[in-house]
């Protein structure tokens, strides 16, 4: 299952709430995860894994690589559009991440980390406990500015068994988040695994099909990460915490791609499609195509900009709940 190893920090969004009087529908929007929301930060690690280069963000508004996984903008960059953001909420590790741009949130994620430390730290990137401990310091930069805020494998172990131990650790993290004051939070599942072009070229068989197996074990621990998240809201009296499902919109578009208006959901639009991601996708990778819009994929991981456009539309649509 080494292959979902990518996706295994699920996205975590958390809506901060706060006494100011501002046009966006919250004041300020906080992300953690892996790089399917990284925008930078890991451009200023030392790690390989890094997609701050061409082709990566040549869709973007800038049309240059920001760090940014994808050929353009991420979901939780429509996200911040939606909810009426002027502005994308900072890198944390950059020179941005200062003075005012701080009151609208911060973004913590790190391409390669996840809810299994050992992974993160094998690649360089940002541990989520290390992304937590830099939350706390963000809060304390926010307070110090007079801003009121309120806010959030190895292979000895089996699929399920690995699940197991990142469902602790998502767990732990929600109760540390709720400890900070963070009262509204969004969490990712996992998407269909299964499905990423990267899996169904390595654990296919010569097949052009999901892989099935990897397929059940996200929703084996998708299921375990909902009863976990109803379990907390038991727990912990305020707490508004949806999980946002990505599985069936993503599992749409790839089996069903004209349906959502696209042409491809096997290849991916940068280089063969299949293994490129971070260093293999770059602007001389042979085959990448012209026009990203048309494929669900950006590289063998990550969806396009187009793709995360429609998964936004989703999530907008689960998480009405935390901005009412």
């Amino acid at each position: 299952m080494r292959i979902s190893r990518e996706f295994l920090g699920t996205l975590v969004l958390l809506l901060v709430s706060s006494m100011a009087n501002g046009d966006p529908l919250v004041p300020a929007l906080i992300i953690f995860g892996d790089s399917v929301v990284d925008v930078g930060n890991n451009n200023n690690l030392y790690t390989l894994i890094k997609a701050n280069f061409p082709p990566y963000g040549r869709d973007f508004v800038t049309h240059r690589p920001t760090g940014r996984f994808c050929n353009g903008k991420l979901a939780t960059d429509f996200t911040a559009e939606y909810l009426g953001f002027n502005s994308y909420p900072p890198t944390y590790l950059s020179q941005d991440a200062r003075g005012n741009a701080l009151l609208t949130g911060a973004n913590f994620a790190s391409a390669a980390s996840g809810l299994y430390d050992r992974t993160a730290n094998l690649y360089r990137a940002i541990t989520l406990t290390q992304q937590l401990n830099y939350y706390k310091e963000y809060q304390t930069k926010v307070v110090n500015m007079n801003y009121y805020i309120n806010p959030l494998l190895n292979r000895i172990c089996t699929p399920d068994q690995f699940s197991d131990i990142l469902i602790r650790s998502y767990s732990t993290f929600i109760q540390n988040l709720y400890t900070l004051g963070a009262r509204r939070i969004g969490v990712t599942t996992l998407p269909p695994t299964g499905c990423l072009p990267a899996a169904i070229t390595l654990f296919g068989g010569g097949s052009n099909q999901c892989v099935a197996r990897l397929n059940q074990d996200a929703i084996a621990f998708n299921n375990k990460l909902n009863r976990t998240s109803v379990s907390l809201l038991d727990k912990l009296a305020g707490l508004k915490l949806v999980v946002f499902d990505i599985y069936q919109p993503l599992l749409d578009m790839v089996t069903k791609p004209s349906d959502n208006g696209f042409f491809e959901s096997r290849r991916a639009c940068c280089g063969t499609g299949t293994l490129e991601t971070s260093l293999l996708c770059n602007s001389r990778a042979l085959g990448t195509s012209s026009n990203a819009t048309s494929y669900v994929f950006w590289d063998g991981f990550h969806p396009s900009e187009a793709a995360n456009e429609v998964l936004e539309g989703n999530l907008l649509a689960q998480g009405v709940g935390l901005v009412s």
